[in-house]
């Protein structure tokens, strides 16, 4: 009898291991599904790639309807051309040199080949800025060149600006400019610097004169690299030498100009020793 009770105790309900189920393992828990991807959550992906679909159509839609507006409509098409800062040239001359496509989209203008064609059908033009004046204009901003000097050339006058650019030839000569005279070619110098290397100095020298003395300035002449003379009204010569320290005579001849109103001749080749005679 003890030996069947103590078999009954140990594979009923023993406190050390026994009981119901004891020994027999649990099967092992199934792993958790991520939120949204179980049972009551697989849709959960869906809403956001619907919201994703939706946008990026939506992206496309707004780009392919940009495009269309920008080249293929009639809304954003160049329908007027301007042009300003002319001088000399005038609107109508820069107007046709440009050749801006009238009617094409304004996106597809290309600006700089409008430029290049302005400064190489006009070689007065300095520099043009081309721009687009939405929704439909295109400007032309344009900066001549100044004469600083001119070139006899028969019965015309070759102009020559402050970079030594000769751009235009004209048949009356501008008021305010002097003439350039060159007899360099019978000086020992000539062999060192030849016509266009002069024909700089002469520009430098005549475009850094001042207001005053730039107005009555007839003729430059150059005789040699370092023998300039200057020919003003009313009979009067400079001697200027050289084409450095043009500022300090520049200022040196200014105030002769004023101390002696009734001389003839004046030396600034040294500038920190004007000379003046004939008074």
């Amino acid at each position: 009898m003890a030996g069947a009770t103590t078999a009954r105790r140990g594979a009923s309900g023993r406190p050390d291991g026994g009981g119901k189920g004891a020994g027999v393992p649990k099967p092992p828990r199934p792993p958790k599904s991520p939120k949204g991807t179980g049972p009551r959550g697989s849709g959960g992906g869906r809403p956001r790639r619907v919201r994703l679909l939706v946008t990026l159509a939506a992206a496309a839609l707004l780009a392919g309807g940009g495009t269309w507006a920008l080249y293929g409509s009639s809304w954003l098409r160049v329908e007027k051309v301007t042009a300003s800062g002319t001088e000399v040239l005038t609107p109508e001359q820069v107007l046709n040199a440009a050749a801006v496509p009238v009617g094409a989209p304004l996106v597809s203008v290309d600006t700089d080949e409008i430029a290049s064609r302005l400064r190489g059908r006009l070689p007065r033009i300095d520099s043009v800025d081309v721009v687009r004046a939405w929704p439909h204009g295109i400007g032309l901003k344009v900066t001549e060149r100044k004469p600083v000097l001119l070139i006899k050339n028969g019965a015309d006058f070759i102009e020559v600006d402050g970079k030594g650019v000769r751009f235009d030839t004209v048949a009356k000569a501008p008021v305010g400019v002097p003439l350039l005279e060159m007899t360099a070619d019978r000086s020992p110098s000539a062999r060192r610097f030849d016509e266009e290397r002069l024909l700089r100095e002469a520009v430098g020298i005549a475009g850094g004169l001042p207001d005053a003395v730039a107005k009555e300035t007839l003729q430059v002449k150059v005789r040699s690299f370092d023998s300039v003379v200057l020919e003003l009204t009313k009979g009067r010569s400079v001697v200027w030498g050289s084409g450095e320290l043009g500022e300090a005579k520049g200022r040196a001849l200014t105030a002769l100009l004023k101390a002696a109103p009734k001389a003839d001749h004046f030396d600034v080749s040294v500038p920190t020793a004007p000379a003046v005679s004939g008074s």
